[in-house]
């Protein structure tokens, strides 16, 4: 999945020049919590709904007085991704960062941004847990072969698979977490525990090893 499909095109800005108490109503009216700031269409700054109540409830006190503008408290320079970038990527970026949006940027234009609901959005979408399904946890040794093999178990019982997630564990062997078209997962499980699978989910009719 990349960028380009959770993205939020053509996002509201502000500029540097926007009193704080402006852009605050705008996030309000709007619903959102980022404001990418722009200066002559290039992107020079970011503000948040947080930057955004700090600032506001020391109004009366100085510099954070009734005339404070955006510019005083954007965060700069900008970490930005791109609409090709997989969505994972901009993921690492922002955990690494500890930051909760994104801009895009494509041929020097803003043309959307990606905060991390829409990245939760993107990794439930992975999960396939929207469709009607089942939920498998195997763990596979880490060797050719080993997931082919599974796969076509499944095939043999006519099982479909919507989505398949893998992650290395600290034992060295790899966790395949499946969504397959059965809610009936009693006798599914069975069959790749007698192919000498090692099931970790369902937890009640897991065949661990």
């Amino acid at each position: 999945m990349l960028i380009r499909e959770v993205m939020h095109p053509d996002p509201i800005t502000v500029k540097p020049s926007t009193r704080l108490k402006e852009a605050y109503k705008i996030m309000q009216d709007n619903n959102i919590r980022h404001l990418p700031v722009m200066d002559h269409k290039k992107l020079v700054g970011i503000v948040t709904d947080r930057d955004l109540r700090l600032a506001t409830s020391k109004l009366t006190l100085h510099p954070y007085d009734v005339k404070t503008e955006v510019g005083i408290l954007m965060s700069h320079p900008v970490q930005f991704t791109h609409p090709s970038d997989p969505v994972e990527i901009a993921t690492r970026t922002m955990r690494e960062l500890k930051i909760g949006c994104l801009p895009v940027i494509e041929d020097a234009k803003l043309v959307g941004i990606v905060t991390g609901m829409d990245l939760l959005d993107a990794l439930l979408l992975l999960t396939g847990i929207y469709q009607p399904s089942g939920r498998l946890d195997v763990r596979l040794n880490d060797r050719v072969g080993e997931l082919a093999r599974l796969t076509a178990l499944l095939a043999e019982h006519k099982i479909n698979v919507h989505s398949i997630l893998s992650y290395r564990e600290k034992n060295r062997k790899i966790r395949i977490v499946l969504r397959v078209g059965t809610i009936e997962m009693k006798l599914l499980a069975e069959a790749i525990c007698n192919a000498g699978f090692e099931v970790i989910w369902p937890v009640h009719i897991a065949c661990i090893k």
